[in-house]
C-alpha cells in the first residue's frame, strides 16, 4: 500500500540551531503513527514543516506519492493536512464557533452578512460528534484549558482532513476527556484518516498508536511497531541511555519550620475553606481531578486572584497578598501551568527572561542595565539547570518546551524565592527532561526550599511528594502520607466532596467510592 505521507532527508535550521538533519517519516491512511523523542528532538518542527508553518531548507515531501511544496498553513489545509498545536492557538475574545470557522464563516444576504445561526449550528454538530457539552457561543477566554483544547480539536476536525497532526493533544485533558478523544481518533482512523500523534505519555501510545517513530537531536532514529516493542526499548531509542525511576526519599520533616500556613481560604465557589501547612525542605503534592481547585488555590495565594476570606501566614507572620508583586516580595514564586501565557516573554532572549523578576538588582543608578552581570547570571543558571540553548542571547520561542520550563524555574531561583508553587511542572515535557526536573525539585527541597507541586499525573505525585494533599470541588478532602499510599487511595479522596481529617484518612481510603 502506498503511504499517504512520505518525508525524506528533510533539513531545517533556525538561528544558531540545526533543528532537523535528514529527517524521515511516513504515514499510511487509517494509521495512528506516534512520533516520539525528547524535547528538542525535532518532532514538532518536522510536523510544522508538514503543516506549512515552517518551510524546509532541503528534502522532499510526498502526498499520495506526489512531490509537493507546502509554503503556508493554507496550502497544507488545501492538501488535507491539519495540525492541533501543543500550545493553544485561539482568539480569547471570540466564541468557540467563531474560532472553529475563523476565515470560513457562513454568510447570508448575498454574502454580505455573517450567518451566526448557521455558524453556531455547524459548531454544535462537531461538538455532538465529539460527545462534548459546550455552548458554541461561549467566549473562549472564559473556558478552562481543557475546554479550549477541545475547541482546537474541533477546529481541526472541521477541515475534514485526511492527515491530522496532534501535538500533545491530551496535555490538559482529564481521563474522561481523553477517553472521548481516543474514541474520536478511532472513528477517524476507521474513516481512513492518517493521524500523527505526538505525546510523551507511554500508556497513551500503547493504547492508541500502531507504529512509533523516534527522533533524537533532529535526526531519525527508527520506526517500530507499537504492539511488539517494549516501553524500555522506545525510551532507550529516545534518550540513548537507560533511565532509572526512583522514589523520593521521605525524611521526617515534622520538626522543620512551617514557612507557609493557609487557614480557611475561600474564593467564590472555587475555593472552600482550604487549609494546609508547608514546611521548609518539603515537597507537598496537590492532587485532584481537573476542576478540583488546585490551580485556583495557588493563584489566590500568589495574589493573581483575590480571596473572599481566610488567612495566609508566611514564616509565622500573617500577611496580606493583594498582587503577585506582594507575593514575590515575601519570597513566593509561582510557575504557571501555562508557561507561554504567564511564565515567559517568548519574544525576548533567555537572559532577559531569567533576570526579569529581579531586574532592579541589575540596574546602575536605577537607570542603566548591568549587561555583563545579566549575562553572567544567565550563564550561571543555564549551566546549573542544563538549559540547551546556543547562548543566553537566544530568543526563548526557539527553544523546546522542556528548556522553556527550565527558564521559568531559573527566573524564580534568580529571585531567590523560598516558597515555590509548581503547577504541572512536567506537562508537555519528555521523559528525559522530566527526570531532570525531578532531580532539580529534589535538590531545591534539600537546599531548604518549600515546594507545592500540583500535578495531574498520580505516579508523579507519588514519586515526588513528601505529603499529598487531595482536593475535590474546591475543598481539601484529605491529606495522605507518601509512604504506603496508592493511586486508588488518592482517587477515593479526589472523588469525595467532604473533607476527611488526617487522623481518619487511612480508614476513609479503605472503603469503596459511593
Amino acid at each position: 500500500m502506498k503511504p499517504l505521507v512520505t518525508i525524506t532527508d528533510l533539513d531545517k535550521s533556525f538561528p544558531g540551531v540545526k533543528a532537523l538533519k535528514k529527517a524521515r517519516f511516513e504515514l499510511f491512511a487509517g494509521e495512528v503513527h506516534a512520533l516520539m523523542g525528547e524535547n528538542g528532538a525535532g518532532k514538532s518542527t518536522l510536523m510544522k514543516v508538514l503543516a506549512g508553518i515552517y518551510h524546509k531548507d532541503a528534502g522532499e515531501i510526498l502526498i499520495d506519492g506526489t512531490p509537493v511544496d507546502i509554503p503556508s498553513p493554507r496550502a497544507a489545509q488545501d492538501l488535507g493536512i491539519s495540525i492541533i498545536h501543543q500550545e493553544l492557538n485561539l482568539m480569547n475574545d471570540l466564541t468557540a464557533a467563531q474560532n472553529i470557522f475563523i476565515g470560513r464563516e457562513p454568510k447570508r444576504a448575498m454574502g454580505l452578512l455573517l450567518d451566526e445561526e448557521a455558524l453556531n449550528r455547524a459548531a454544535a454538530e462537531i461538538f455532538k460528534r465529539m460527545h462534548l457539552r459546550l455552548d458554541p457561543q461561549a467566549e473562549v477566554g472564559g473556558l478552562t484549558v481543557a475546554k479550549q483544547q477541545m475547541v482546537e480539536i474541533a477546529k481541526a476536525l472541521s477541515f475534514r482532513s485526511k492527515v491530522l497532526i496532534m501535538d500533545e493533544p491530551t496535555a490538559a485533558l482529564n481521563s474522561a476527556e481523553i477517553a472521548e478523544l481516543f474514541s474520536i481518533i478511532r472513528q477517524l482512523k476507521a474513516e481512513g484518516v492518517g493521524i500523527v500523534y505526538i505525546s510523551h505519555k507511554m500508556d497513551e501510545l500503547e493504547e492508541i498508536s500502531d507504529r512509533v517513530t523516534v527522533m533524537r537531536d533532529g535526526e531519525y532514529v527508527g520506526t517500530v511497531p507499537t504492539a511488539s516493542t517494549s516501553v524500555d526499548t522506545i525510551i532507550s531509542m529516545m534518550v540513548g541511555r537507560s533511565l532509572t525511576e526512583t522514589k523520593t526519599d521521605v525524611p521526617d520533616l515534622s520538626s522543620h519550620e512551617v514557612v507557609l500556613e493557609v487557614r480557611n481560604l475561600r474564593r467564590s465557589s472555587t475555593i472552600q475553606d482550604v487549609s494546609f501547612k508547608l514546611r521548609k525542605g518539603e515537597i507537598l503534592g496537590f492532587a485532584g481531578l481537573m476542576g478540583a481547585g488546585r490551580t485556583e488555590v495557588a493563584r489566590a495565594i500568589f495574589g493573581a486572584d483575590p480571596i473572599d476570606s481566610g488567612e495566609i501566614i508566611v514564616r509565622g507572620q500573617p500577611v496580606t497578598i493583594r498582587s503577585p508583586q506582594d507575593a514575590v516580595r515575601l519570597g513566593i514564586g509561582y510557575l504557571s501551568e501555562d508557561r507561554k501565557r504567564f511564565g515567559l516573554a517568548t519574544g525576548m532572549d533567555v537572559a532577559a527572561n531569567i533576570v526579569m523578576p529581579c531586574l532592579s538588582k541589575f540596574l546602575s543608578m536605577n537607570v542603566f542595565l548591568k549587561a555583563r552581570a545579566i549575562r553572567e547570571t544567565a550563564r550561571s543558571y543555564i549551566g546549573r539547570l542544563r538549559i540547551k540553548t546556543p547562548s543566553e542571547a537566544q530568543e526563548v520561542r526557539f527553544l523546546s518546551g522542556g528548556n522553556q520550563q527550565k527558564i521559568v524555574i531559573a527566573k524564580w531561583l534568580a529571585r531567590d524565592c523560598e516558597i515555590l508553587f509548581f503547577d504541572e511542572p512536567t506537562r508537555g515535557i519528555d521523559i528525559g527532561a522530566k527526570n531532570e526536573i525531578y532531580k532539580l525539585l529534589n535538590a531545591l527541597a534539600e537546599q531548604g526550599r518549600a515546594i507545592v507541586m500540583i500535578s495531574s499525573e498520580l505516579p508523579e505525585i507519588l514519586r515526588m511528594s513528601h505529603r499529598i494533599a487531595v482536593m475535590c470541588e474546591g475543598r481539601m478532602t484529605g491529606e495522605l502520607p507518601s509512604e504506603g499510599t496508592t493511586q486508588e487511595d488518592i482517587m477515593r479522596l479526589a472523588t469525595q466532596r467532604h473533607s476527611i481529617t488526617a487522623d481518619n484518612v487511612n480508614a476513609a481510603t479503605k472503603g469503596s467510592i459511593s
